[in-house]
C-alpha cells in the first residue's frame, strides 16, 4: 500500500515522502528549543508534564481522554502535555486566482498543494501538530492544529475543494493570525505574493514579534520567472484586470528586472526577521525543492 492511499490524500507523492521522510524541520531564531520535530520522542509516556485540557476533536486519539473529567462533566476533554504540545505549525494557503497559472503539467495551486501536504506529513511524522488555512480575499477555510495522522486527510479534502477567488490579500490573512496564535510555532507562507509588499512585509514582521518562525514559499512557473514570450501576445488578468496586448520583447528586460526586485525585497524583508525564503520554481520536481530546502535549513542549524 503506497504512503497517499495509506493516508488517503491525492497529494502525497510517496517518492516526494520517501526522499524527505528521514530530514527534520529544524528551527532557528526564537522558535526554542532548537528544532520542531523528534523532541518529542524519548520524552512520550514518561516524565511529560501535565499542562490543560482541551475539547476533543475527531481524529484525537481516545486513549488521551480524560475520563475523570468525563464522568463529572459528560464532555470529552484530551489532556495536553508540555512534552506534546511544543511547536504547532500553521499552513497559510494563498487560493487566489493568480496561483491558477501554469504553463506545464500543474498550475501554481496545485503545485502548492502537493508541498502543503508533504509538509503536513513530515511535521505529523516528526511529532508535531499541523493545521491548514486557505484564504483569497478572505480567510475560507480552517483545519485547526493536530498531531494525528487523521489530520493529513483533512487537510487533502480542504485542498481538494479550494478553488480560490480573483483578488488576494495576504497581508490581512497574517495579521489576523498574528492576533489569533497564541502558542510558539511556524507559520508556512505558501503564495506568489503578487500582493502588495510592504504590507505583507509589514505583517511578517507583526507575526514574528509575536514569536512565530516564518517560512516563505514564494510559488512562480516557469514563464514567469523567464518571460519566454515572443511575437504579439494577449495576456488575460487573472485577478479581475482587462486584457492587455503586448509585444514582449519590448518588455522582457523591464519585467525580468521587475520580477528581480520583487524577489530580493522579499528575501531581504525575510532575513532581517530570521524568516526562511524559498523561491520556488513551479517547473522543479516538489521532491527536489524540499530536500533541497530541507538540507540546507540542517546546515543553518548546525553552523549557527
Amino acid at each position: 500500500m503506497s504512503v497517499s492511499s495509506k493516508l488517503q490524500s491525492p497529494y502525497l507523492d510517496p517518492e516526494a515522502v520517501d526522499r524527505i521522510n528521514k530530514l527534520e524541520l529544524f528551527v532557528r531564531g526564537a522558535v526554542e528549543g532548537g528544532r520542531i520535530g523528534m523532541h518529542r520522542s524519548s520524552l512520550h509516556g514518561l516524565s511529560t508534564e501535565f499542562t490543560h485540557h482541551r475539547p476533543y476533536a475527531a481524529g484525537d486519539e481516545v486513549k488521551h481522554v480524560d475520563w475523570k473529567v468525563y464522568s463529572k462533566t459528560d464532555r470529552y476533554y484530551i489532556k495536553q502535555f508540555e512534552a506534546e504540545t511544543n511547536f504547532d505549525a500553521y499552513l497559510l494557503f494563498d487560493a487566489s486566482s493568480s496561483m491558477h497559472f501554469g504553463s506545464g503539467d500543474m498550475s501554481k495551486l496545485e503545485y502548492a498543494k502537493h508541498l502543503a501536504a508533504v509538509l503536513a506529513y513530515l511535521v505529523v511524522e516528526q511529532g508535531d501538530s499541523v493545521g491548514l488555512a486557505t484564504f483569497d480575499d478572505a480567510l475560507r477555510e480552517y483545519v485547526r492544529p493536530r498531531g494525528s495522522k487523521s489530520v493529513i486527510a483533512d487537510i487533502s479534502r480542504v485542498l481538494e475543494g479550494t478553488r480560490g477567488e480573483p483578488r488576494t490579500n495576504v497581508a490581512a490573512i497574517m495579521n489576523e493570525f498574528a492576533s489569533r496564535i497564541r502558542r510558539r510555532g511556524f507559520v508556512i507562507l505558501f503564495s506568489d505574493l503578487f500582493d502588495h509588499e510592504d504590507a505583507f512585509i509589514d505583517a511578517m514582521n507583526l507575526m514574528r514579534f509575536k514569536g512565530q518562525h516564518i517560512i516563505v514559499f514564494h510559488l512562480m512557473d516557469p514563464e514567469e520567472l523567464t518571460f519566454p514570450f515572443g511575437g504579439t501576445v494577449k495576456f488575460a488578468g487573472l485577478e479581475g484586470e482587462d486584457e492587455l496586448k503586448v509585444q514582449p520583447d519590448r518588455l522582457r528586460a523591464d519585467y525580468l528586472e521587475e520580477v528581480e526586485l520583487l524577489k530580493t525585497k522579499i528575501n531581504k524583508a525575510c532575513r532581517a526577521v530570521n524568516a526562511d525564503y524559498v523561491l520556488v520554481d513551479t517547473g522543479r520536481p516538489i521532491q527536489d525543492v524540499l530536500v533541497e530546502y530541507l538540507n540546507t535549513r540542517k546546515a543553518l542549524h548546525w553552523h549557527r
